[in-house]
């Protein structure tokens, strides 16, 4: 059986995604896939289209701008997402505590529901077009509670315990010390933070999916067939991660803080990093595209790696029935694109080879892909938090 492949030879398509519960979204640069794993072993499928914002405002063409506006439309899609994942084991934990049985709950947002037995892992048919979604206001009140809770733990309170230590313990501090002080607490809040969560069962199995989602597109990137053997040979830890964007975002941090009078007043303080968050953003996007193209180089490389490193928390070894929905995630994104045909009835991943019709659209996606390049997965299954301090997962 012929198995999947990339349908671009020729120029580079980037392709990215995140880590849902159990589950994970895909990311073609017009479209998405989600795949989520149901507990009785069925997929939850949805795919959507991705308007371009380069195309629709060309503004967003613009080095820094067109970084901010592709991470904040990826926070929106990844929360979407989130949300998606999260109604499926609801709905799967109601049927079980049924005592009458009723037929599966969709919510109005799934696309379908299809039956795939352990060792097939199928995707079956194509689902359609996804329905309206009714979860705007969900999704934007996920994005104002994520973002507020990112400010208040990765700005303000920093900030306040450095200005209470220069009162209290150092005494005054020169401007460049006053940064490495604010930064180093970020930081240090940051890698609390994820060591925390990490302790958790359900979120090490997120972080599972964060590994399938990267092994998976390392497959495609290397033009290899999408199948479960050739995504478990890739490597777990990838250079256009999301956990990769954040350390830069702290990093770059210090260095646009500075840019604020240390002797001015903490409200002013404060209100200058709110305002400058988009700015250290826009440039994080650039160093994180920039460094992933040219990772080969020893400078680029070095920059590369404490990113990786932070990816051993964020990421970890994925099964193979992992890896089976994360191919379903990224054909189902690559169909809606119309970079692959569409499957024939129950067919499993990887049923389809994407034939030579598929070119011409491919070349001119992987043109749109070099201008909105998705980043890779933000923290799984912790957008809303991570975003505040620095984004979204930003698009995997």
């Amino acid at each position: 059986m012929p198995s999947t492949q990339p349908a671009q030879p020729e120029a580079e398509l980037l392709v990215g995604g995140q880590a849902l519960i159990e589950g994970v979204m895909m990311r073609a640069p017009g479209a998405y896939g989600i795949a989520v794993r149901r507990p009785d072993g069925s997929l939850a499928l949805q795919r959507g289209k991705v308007p371009s914002l380069a195309r629709r405002y060309p503004v967003f063409k613009l080095p820094l701008l067109r970084g901010i506006g592709v991470l904040f439309q990826s926070l929106a899609i990844g929360i979407r997402a989130l949300n998606f994942s999260a109604e499926q084991a609801i709905a799967a934990a109601a049927a079980a505590d049924a005592t009458v049985p009723a037929a599966p709950v969709v919510p109005a947002t799934a696309a379908s529901v299809v039956p795939a037995p352990p060792a097939a892992h199928g995707a079956g048919p194509a689902p359609a077009s996804p329905a309206p979604d009714r979860s705007g206001w969900a999704v934007a009140g996920s994005m104002a509670f994520g973002l507020g809770l990112g400010v208040l733990v990765f700005l303000l309170l920093p900030l306040w315990l450095t200005q209470l230590a220069e009162r209290h313990l150092f005494g005054p501090l020169s401007g460049l010390g006053f940064n490495l002080l604010d930064g180093g607490l970020r930081a240090l809040f940051f890698l609390a933070y994820l060591f925390g969560i990490s302790r958790l069962r359900d979120i090490h199995r997120v972080f599972m999916y964060h590994g399938a989602e990267h092994k998976v597109v390392f497959n495609y990137e290397r033009r290899l067939p999408l199948t479960v053997e050739n995504a478990r040979a890739q490597s777990r830890l990838h250079p256009r991660c999301g956990t990769s964007f954040l350390l830069f975002v702290l990093l770059l941090s210090i260095l646009v803080f500075a840019l604020i009078p240390k002797t001015a007043p903490f409200l002013v303080k404060f209100g200058g990093r709110l305002l400058l968050v988009p700015v250290i953003a826009g440039l994080s996007y650039e160093v994180l595209r920039l460094t992933a193209r040219r990772r080969a180089a020893p400078l680029f490389a070095a920059l590369v790696f404490p990113g990786l490193m932070l990816q051993k928390i964020t990421t970890q070894e994925p099964t193979d029935d992992m890896l089976a929905v994360a191919i379903v995630a990224l054909e189902e994104a690559l169909r809606e694109d119309g970079l692959l045909p569409e499957a024939p009835p129950g067919a499993g991943p990887g049923a389809r080879a994407a034939g030579p019709e598929t070119s011409a659209a491919a070349a001119a996606a992987a043109a749109a892909a070099r201008e909105e390049a998705p980043v890779l997965a933000t923290l799984p299954g912790t957008a809303t938090l991570a975003a505040g301090s620095a984004g979204p997962e930003v698009p995997a």
